[in-house]
């Protein structure tokens, strides 16, 4: 068996009750107090993500049924809580929605897969002893799913909250270890929530010095952590570290770049590792301060708003067009969502048009509500550098972009779209040369071929400038 740190999972009966702010107020407040903190996010949010990461002060990694197996998920939790004095996991939706009639992919069947202790936040507007009744109905629905506490949120007053404790405790038998009022306004921006670039840093400390306040005002701290002690050791499974990707013998590994600055930021902690546990050596680059793209064998460039970044990122030409030249000239890049919109010819933005990197023969408007939303399920159907036709790709995409595309024999789709809607609602994935940009993002803890894919076709290139500068110094002796 295996001694873990303590857990809990931050749930709720639906969304929009508070789990976020709670548990990055819990998340900081420990961290203050000199705990470690290890934070997951169920499901593949990166916003939620985000700021956890901010309020730990640590990576939030990504806990997702979907697009990783049950092992998957035991040891991607087993090694990045080894060391922590607590694991804080935040939920998503409600606590029993999922695919299916048997909740699939829910945050209950997580919490049972981790034997973690369960505490349900309840927006208790306009109720009283009915919320008894809806936590004893969960309590029912799934007696193997360990619920210990409830959190009333958006509490009218003391003699609501003074009924609804009491009902609760009564008829339930557990505790209430916190009563939120009615806040007045919400401080994050839902728009930028986990887009913490360093001209944003004052305002994501003021907001998570905000949450920090929320809890320990309202919150019984002393009993959530008994509560987080409380817990079963999970069942011995594979030490992680025998199932990390072992690292390449070639003694001058390739240098693959990422994007990451105030445009691109979204990459799950497990995809930038992958890469690492391999021997690539990994250069962090950025689109706005940079003249031009430094010396690289490939480039990834992740998620992330660039709408928010569309004059940045079009008045620096230098960078854009040295991008254009290299992937031209045959440099392999793998962009995802964000980065699928970069490389195409223009944004449209609150109809002002931004010029991007002109690569792709695309034209992006924004729109008000989001063209993609959710998990994806994609197969290979084209040859390209990457994958295997046939495979099978799961994955999720979050973008109110749509594109406007003019098709050439340059380009082409590789990807069928079985499940989601990627470009069109049938495709996704564009290829020219080494280029792969796609709307959907893959987690490297569910999909390991992604890094296998970007790491050999770095290698070639690598490889391949090796024998190009080789016999050019050949001519020249």
């Amino acid at each position: 068996m295996l001694n873990l740190p303590p857990r809990i999972i931050i749930a709720a009966l639906k969304g929009g009750s508070g789990k976020t702010i709670i548990s990055l107020g819990l998340a900081s407040v420990w961290q203050e107090k000199g705990h470690k903190v290890a934070p997951f996010k169920k499901g593949p949010d990166f916003i939620d993500a985000g700021w956890l990461s901010f309020a730990a002060n640590r990576d939030c990694h990504n806990l997702d049924p979907f697009m990783m197996s049950d092992t998957q998920i035991l040891q991607s939790f087993c090694y990045n809580s080894a060391d922590a004095d607590i694991s804080l996991i935040e939920g998503n939706r409600g606590l029993f929605d999922g695919f299916d009639l048997d909740g699939c992919c829910s945050t209950a069947e997580l919490g049972k897969l981790l034997k973690a202790p369960v505490i349900i936040i309840v927006d208790v507007t306009m109720s009283t002893r009915t919320v008894a009744a809806l936590i004893m109905g969960c309590q029912r629905f799934d007696p193997d799913l360990k619920i210990v506490a409830v959190i009333l949120n958006r509490v009218a007053g003391a003699r609501q909250e003074s009924i609804v404790r009491d009902s609760i405790e009564s008829y339930c038998g557990i505790p209430v270890v916190g009563s939120v009022h009615k806040l007045k306004g919400n401080i994050f921006p839902e728009r930028h929530m986990g887009l913490i670039p360093h001209q944003e840093r004052e305002h994501a400390e003021k907001a998570i010095s905000w949450t920090r306040k929320i809890v320990t005002e309202n919150l019984d701290l002393d009993a959530i952590w008994r509560l987080a002690h409380d817990v079963e050791p999970l069942d011995r499974i594979e030490d992680h570290k025998n199932k990390e990707t072992k690292k390449t013998l070639d003694t001058s590994p390739p240098r693959i770049g990422f994007i990451r600055d105030s445009s691109f930021w979204f990459y799950y902690p497990e995809n930038l590792k992958q890469l690492r546990d391999l021997g690539a050596e990994l250069v962090e680059v950025n689109s706005i301060r940079e003249r031009e793209l430094p010396e690289v064998d490939a480039l990834y460039i992740g998620g992330g708003f660039p709408e928010t970044q569309a004059q940045a990122l079009a008045d620096n030409n230098g960078f854009r067009d040295s991008l254009r030249q290299k992937i031209e000239n045959g440099l392999p890049v793998y962009a995802e969502c964000g980065g699928l919109m970069y490389l195409g010819e223009s944004l449209l933005v609150n109809e002002k048009t931004y010029p991007m990197v002109g690569v792709l023969p695309i034209r992006f408007l924004l729109e008000e509500k989001p063209q993609g939303h959710g998990y994806t399920i994609l197969e290979v159907v084209k040859q390209n550098p990457y994958y295997k036709v046939e495979e099978e790709l799961r994955g999720h995409e979050f973008h109110y972009s749509r594109p406007l595309i003019e098709w050439s024999d340059e380009i082409h789709s590789i990807f069928k779209v079985r499940r989601g809607h990627g470009l069109d609602g049938a495709t996704d994935g564009l290829c020219k040369k080494n280029l792969l940009a796609t709307y959907t993002h893959l987690h490297a803890g569910g999909s390991p071929l992604w890094g296998d894919a970007l790491y050999k076709v770095a290698l070639v290139s690598k490889n391949q400038k090796n024998l190009d500068n080789s016999k050019k110094g050949g001519l020249t002796r």
